[in-house]
């Protein structure tokens, strides 16, 4: 076998595949700017931009890194390319401080990120004081809104017999704050087949996701910077209807959200009212004061994010999955000091909505 030969083809090989990598880079990055409304959904909240710059700086260090990386081993390759059949190899020792700089400097940009993104997930995870709460419920394959006033927004259908999405509406400028569940298509129904499953709330302008889980609540916030109307998707596989599974939020002034909310819900109980009313229709008052008292169970003043230690042990924060376990479970967590087995079973005899209610009632009780 003749040597150049070999040399030729490995030269040939060599210069073919670093221009068809660089034809890729460059392909890539003119369409990436020719077409900059493909790549990302308008930024809608600020911490959607935070998010953006995240992934852009990202996206920016991976290039150069794969174009340092790529191009210089292209490069040695080319440079210390065997001449002759008879070349050997030169002998070489490792450099301890070029090897220190190619580790520290990637470190100190992993770091830089870590930081960076913590900020971001914390802020994501922090819900700003004053936020408006809207209840999110969940079902095979449609999204209900509830806010505190009682006003209950759901999906309808058009004089074509086409579905209109649910949409919430809420203030530009203010933080809304959803409390999400997961329900049954028919809260009465006895068949196994309809019961609550995984879904997840996402908001691409928003750049926030978050399950909904059967059992539990979950949360998530958000606060739109600028008018207009955001999609919702489900991005979590439900079954059949998922691609259907769509709502709208419709961000508008303050002022026009005021005037909505009081004329949609002229007439209708907010949800505390309506925890209110079922506090004494379950006979929840028989056993936990409002006013602060001592009777057979804890009292529901002032009890919301209060800290309330357990039996056995241990402490919880009074949040919504706490009540809501407490209600439909209540042998599960016992507060220290009051005795077990006493309160009923309350799971199959509150609806989710009502569950919903009296916890509303009780985050009033000051």
């Amino acid at each position: 076998m003749n040597p150049y030969r070999f040399v030729n083809g490995h030269r040939f090989i060599t210069s073919f595949v670093a221009r068809a990598t660089a034809g890729v880079v460059m392909s890539s990055a003119a369409t990436a700017w020719s077409a900059p409304s493909t790549y990302m959904p308008p930024a809608a909240t600020k911490i959607a931009g935070e998010v953006d710059s995240i992934y852009t700086f990202l996206l920016i260090s991976s290039l150069i890194s794969f174009i340092l990386l790529i191009g210089g081993l292209f490069y040695f390759i080319y440079k210390y390319q065997r001449k002759t059949a008879n070349d050997k190899t030169a002998y070489i020792t490792h450099n301890h401080t070029l090897e220190f700089v190619w580790s520290f400097i990637p470190f100190v940009i992993f770091m830089f990120v870590f930081f960076w993104g913590w900020k971001v997930y914390h802020d994501m995870r922090t819900v700003p004081e004053g936020a408006l709460e809207v209840q999110v419920m969940a079902k095979k394959w449609d999204w209900r809104f509830i806010y505190k006033s009682g006003r209950v927004v759901t999906s309808g259908v058009d004089d074509n017999g086409q579905k209109i999405p649910a949409t919430m509406v809420v203030p530009v400028g203010r933080p809304v704050k959803l409390i999400m569940a997961s329900e049954k298509i028919n809260e009465a129904s006895t068949d196994r087949s309809d019961r609550p499953i995984l879904h997840s709330f996402f908001i691409p302008s928003a750049r926030v996701k978050q399950d909904v889980v059967p059992g539990r609540f979950t949360m998530m916030w958000f606060n739109f910077d600028q008018p207009g109307d955001y999609w919702v998707f489900c991005t979590e596989f439900c079954g059949a209807g998922h691609s259907a599974m769509k709502a709208q939020i419709k961000a508008v002034p303050q002022a026009d959200f005021d005037q909505w909310l009081s004329a949609e819900s002229s007439g209708t109980l907010s949800l505390a009212d309506q925890g209110k009313a079922l506090y004494g229709a379950k006979a929840c008052v028989g056993c936990h004061s409002a006013d602060g008292s001592r009777v057979v169970g804890p009292t529901f003043k002032a009890a919301w994010g209060a800290k309330r230690n357990l039996e056995g042990g241990g402490s919880v924060t009074i949040d919504e999955n706490y009540l809501r376990e407490s209600i439909l479970n209540p042998a599960a967590k016992i507060a220290a000091g009051y005795p077990a087995g006493v309160m009923p079973v309350y799971a199959g005899q509150l609806s989710d909505d009502e569950v919903t209610a009296i916890i509303e009632f009780i985050k009033i009780l000051k």
